[in-house]
């Protein structure tokens, strides 16, 4: 579970994580290379199918901002789920996502990503 997000990262088991990260459900949580909005590829969202979720949610940071339809091409292909949302709210959804036992990953930017 995500305990809180802040100018620091995000804080889970009492650690902040720096920087862009992936939750997973279960797993170790890891960096994630983009760290601005405007450096997503595909291959980062490509990344995240070998974790083989149901459902990934986006956190685009501190504004709402959607990606780009053909950075999402392998999800899609896979039916894969995808939500995006700001990296706060982003956080509460995963949160909630897994006490219902959902294989969700959530895939952050940081609260300060510029634009």
């Amino acid at each position: 579970m995500i305990a809180r997000h802040d100018a620091a990262g995000i804080w889970i088991a009492g650690q902040p994580h720096p920087g862009s990260v992936v939750v997973p459900w279960i797993g170790a949580i890891r960096p994630w290379p983009p760290q601005r909005f405007d450096a997503l590829t595909q291959a980062h969202f490509d990344q995240l199918l070998e974790l083989g979720p149901e459902l990934v949610i986006f956190g685009s940071g501190a504004a709402l901002r959607f990606v780009a339809p053909p950075l999402l091409r392998g999800l899609v292909e896979r039916s894969i789920g995808f939500e995006v949302m700001g990296s706060a709210a982003a956080c509460r959804t995963f949160n909630v996502l897994v006490s219902e036992r959902r294989s969700v990953v959530a895939a952050l930017l940081p609260e300060s990503t510029p634009f």
